[in-house]
């Protein structure tokens, strides 16, 4: 049984691909012998296209490259040499900050957005995850849908109706698309002064944006991920000890290919005393936690109802606390001193300091320094899995999540009532839910698969006054998508009227709440054509 569907490649094209890429045949692979900017950029235009990241590179990238100097390499082969010069380094010197000092560009692709979820989850990497918003899920890869097929599923009695109902809620969407997309152009018609190409663009992601939620669970994703040898042992140790199959299969790719490249880094990884306890330790601490949990609240038990967002903690001397911190580098005054003067200061004196500290910003990017990080909110979120999945990439905030299920009801985009096509997007709710319901009691792990991104998971996020200004700025921007835009002005308003935190909701200046625009990506599709003709990006 095959999970995933392996790339062809003519003998001209594999030629040059075991140059850079450490196979040809498997869904994750490590990129080698390429600038890092070169890197960079691919991983950049990999999030925004459906074609795999070696096929990018053989039809966007390779043209621009000199590649006659590589003709003798093959990165498909490991690097004994390399290993030898780490061992060397890493054991005899024993020092694990010597791991931090060895990166790797890896690809995963055909990864489902459970798993996405659980790749994401460390702070130290950077990634860029395909988007729904620029991909059309009506395509096939090797003559099937893009979703991920379990084998142990596959291999059960519930296989067929599990492929069946994944089928149809993929059919639903490959139905309603043009349906939308007709939609849109009647209700936004065409400025004269943008060009075809521009107004395409955000008529495809406006209607993209309207039937993600019909998208089950089990997707498929692909995910650019940068991450030195220390980060990437850390995310293996985690992957190894999780419920999900498919995240413990994927971990053994991952392992394989970075051992082409930064092998020593990864040795503690599948050692008994070392990697295999610690994962072994994170495993029996789920498990034991599930059962309690299980106990204190039974699954039949009443769940209070709770609104999108909830500011749930914050410290009511907040704001004394960042002004004590913002002067304390300017000052020769012990923490506690500078803080006494700060409580005694009246509310406009306070003010006075925060604006001296935060200055004019003009721009969101510039954002004031580490006094910030002195306070915390905590917020508990009830949103559609479609939002938690872009917010949960903020990744210098903490945030934990329930499992998805359909018990919370999903969210229906005004546009597709608007549409006419409600008694469509609601029947794919139902099945979503039935298929999830019947695979629960064998596959409690794998029953999220079935679950469609319109409906809603509960998750909280604790973030600084720093990270909040990032995160609520960028996605309350009115090109960002509706679901997530209502959660961070939610959040931002809370932090005024809930916590009072007048003056640190101030310093975010640029969330924006203003209505939802006609069409949330025209206005940076413009600017990008802008930028590749030459002119200005206002």
């Amino acid at each position: 049984m095959t999970v995933y569907v392996a790339e062809e490649f003519t003998s001209e094209e594999a030629d040059v691909l075991r140059r850079y890429f450490t196979n040809l045949d498997s869904p994750v692979f490590a990129l080698v012998n390429l600038p890092e900017v070169v890197k960079g950029a691919l991983f950049a235009r990999y999030s925004r296209s459906a074609k795999s990241l070696r096929r990018l590179f053989l039809d966007e990238f390779v043209g621009e490259l000199d590649i006659s100097g590589d003709q003798s390499i093959d990165a498909t082969i490991g690097l004994r040499r390399a290993e030898e010069l780490y061992d060397r380094v890493f054991f005899e010197y024993g020092d694990d900050s010597v791991a931090q000092l060895g990166g790797v560009h890896l690809a995963c692709e055909q990864a489902s957005n459970l798993l996405t979820k659980v790749l994401e989850w460390g702070r130290l990497m950077s990634y860029l995850e395909q988007s729904t918003r620029y991909i059309a899920y009506d395509a096939r890869i090797g003559g099937r849908y893009r979703f991920h097929r379990d084998p142990a599923v596959l291999g059960s009695p519930l296989g067929t109706r599990y492929v069946g109902e994944m089928d149809r809620l993929f059919d639903t969407y490959a139905a309603l698309l043009p349906k939308l997309t007709d939609f849109f152009r009647e209700q936004f018609p065409k400025d004269p002064n943008d060009s075809d190409f521009v107004y395409r663009q955000a008529i495809r992601a406006k209607a993209f944006d309207s039937l993600r939620g019909i998208l089950p669970a089990a997707s498929l994703s692909n995910v650019g991920i940068y991450g030195t040898g220390q980060a990437y042992e850390a995310l293996l140790l985690r992957m190894r000890s999780h419920p999900l199959p498919e995240a413990r299969t994927y971990a053994d790719l991952m392992l394989h290919e970075l051992r082409k490249v930064i092998p020593s880094f990864l040795k503690r990884v599948d050692l008994d005393d070392r990697g295999v306890a610690w994962s072994t330790y994170l495993a029996a601490n789920r498990s034991a936690m599930d059962e309690v949990a299980e106990r204190l609240f039974p699954a039949d038990g009443t769940v209070e109802e709770s609104p999108l967002v909830t500011l749930t903690d914050f410290d009511p001397d907040a704001e004394i606390k960042m002004v004590a911190a913002m002067l304390y580098a300017h000052t020769n005054r012990p923490e506690a001193q500078v803080e006494a003067v700060v409580r005694a200061m009246s509310a406009q004196d306070r003010l006075e300091v925060v604006r001296a500290y935060v200055g004019e910003r003009s721009n969101r990017r510039h954002r004031p320094g580490r006094a910030l990080e002195r306070i915390d909110y905590r917020f508990d979120v009830l949103a559609d899995y479609g939002a938690f999945r872009d917010l949960q990439r903020h990744r210098m905030l903490t945030v934990e999540w329930q499992q998805l299920s359909p018990r919370h009801g999903y969210v229906r985009p005004e546009s597709i009532d608007l549409a006419g096509q409600r008694d469509e997007f609601d029947a794919a709710m139902e099945r979503s839910a039935a298929l999830h319901d019947l695979l629960e009691p064998r596959f409690p792990a794998q029953a999220p698969y079935a679950v469609a991104l319109a409906f809603k998971v509960r998750f909280v996020m604790q973030m600084n006054a720093r990270e909040a200004m990032h995160m609520l700025e960028l996605r309350s921007g009115p090109q960002g998508h509706p679901s997530y835009r209502e959660v961070a002005q939610d959040m931002h308003r809370q932090v005024a009227e809930v916590a009072g935190h007048h003056a640190v909701a101030e310093m975010m200046r640029y969330v924006d709440h203003s209505p939802e625009p006609s069409l949330e990506r025209l206005d940076a599709e413009r600017r990008a054509e802008a930028r590749r003709s030459g002119g200005t990006s206002a």
